[in-house]
């Protein structure tokens, strides 16, 4: 199996990790929804005992995911397995429950250690593995006390290390001041992604774990000009036929030959993307089905694009933007 190391922490995961935001179901902010439509909880816990089968061992989630029910649907599937894993989680967004709404953010003290032991009553476990900070344009001179936090949870042994999940480089140097930080999340994938950060990483010793590593499902091959997105999902408002969208389903189409060459479907190669990118990157892509477990995954078993395949993408991807 095709691992990396969590940064300084030290521990070993597989190179994907299992990115839990869609399973936590639909919930809001600001009266948008930020979740991707509604779920199934069978299908959702089907397709986490496949990964585990599948010898997965890092899972990505979140307390707001959901408000909460994100966690719940992980600490049922994990039952029997908490010593092989590694769980990452979130906090940060305070939140309603009863009518799943977001309500505010806090970094405070007090705020992280109530968001620690809820999290860890959802996750049906001791000790949380990765606990990262979700509120990315958090006050960095505020988020001094926010890391204290952290390493004082550490000593507890309520967590073993901590991160930030921001595209700031400045502001995840902060965290990255403290002993036992060991990742930054960010935005990374072949449309985009702030370089600074992950520069950041490799200098500190940082895993940058990546979200949206499929740009949420668009570099799947799913979408066409045609498509369209219910309105209870965070996705809702794209604009297929002129938008961003529009223009990045045209760049996927330039790249397919050479991402699907060897043989890979296009979410495996924008993955295997990733990791040619940086020995630090860590995708952590989204799930809803089996099926998408299970694709993947396969991707673990082919590994980074080769130089030739980085190159010419490349050279597409520039080609596209000087037009």
């Amino acid at each position: 199996m095709f691992t990396r190391t969590l940064g300084r922490s030290g521990m070993t995961v597989t190179a994907l990790g299992m990115g839990c935001w869609a399973i936590g179901g639909v919930f809001y902010r600001d009266g948008k929804s930020v979740g991707w439509g509604e779920v199934n909880d069978e299908q959702s816990l089907a397709a986490l005992h496949r990964a585990l089968e599948l010898g997965v061992t890092f899972f990505d989630t979140a307390d707001v995911y959901g408000c909460g029910h994100s966690e719940r649907i992980l600490g049922q599937a994990i039952a029997g397995h908490r010593d092989k894993i590694v769980i990452a989680t979130k906090f940060g967004n305070v939140f309603n429950a009863a009518n799943k709404t977001i309500v505010d953010a806090n970094g405070s003290a007090r705020y992280v250690e109530q968001a620690c032991e809820a999290s860890l009553q959802r996750l049906n476990t001791d000790y949380i593995d990765l606990y990262q900070f979700h509120v990315g344009n958090h006050d960095p001179a505020e988020a001094v006390e926010t890391r204290e936090a952290c390493e004082r949870l550490v000593r507890a042994g309520k967590i073993r290390a901590y991160g930030w999940s921001t595209d700031d480089p400045e502001r995840a140097a902060v965290f990255a001041e403290g002993r036992h930080c060991t990742s930054v999340q960010q935005h990374l994938n072949l449309f985009g992604g702030n370089r600074e950060t992950l520069a950041l990483c490799e200098r500190e010793n940082l895993a940058s774990i990546n979200r949206g590593p499929l740009a949420m499902g668009l570099l799947t091959g799913k979408f066409s000009h045609e498509s369209s997105i219910p309105s209870n999902d965070v996705r809702a408002g794209w604009d297929f036929q002129q938008g961003a969208q529009a223009r990045q389903l045209e760049q996927l189409e330039q790249l397919r030959g050479v991402l699907t060459e060897d043989g890979r479907t296009l979410a495996q190669a924008a993955l295997g993307w990733l990791w040619a990118v940086s020995e630090a990157t860590i995708p952590i892509p989204g799930f809803k089905t089996v099926q998408q477990v299970e694709e993947n995954v396969a991707a673990l078993e082919r590994g980074p694009l080769s130089e030739d395949q980085m190159a010419r993408v490349e050279q597409i991807l520039q080609r596209g933007a000087e037009a």
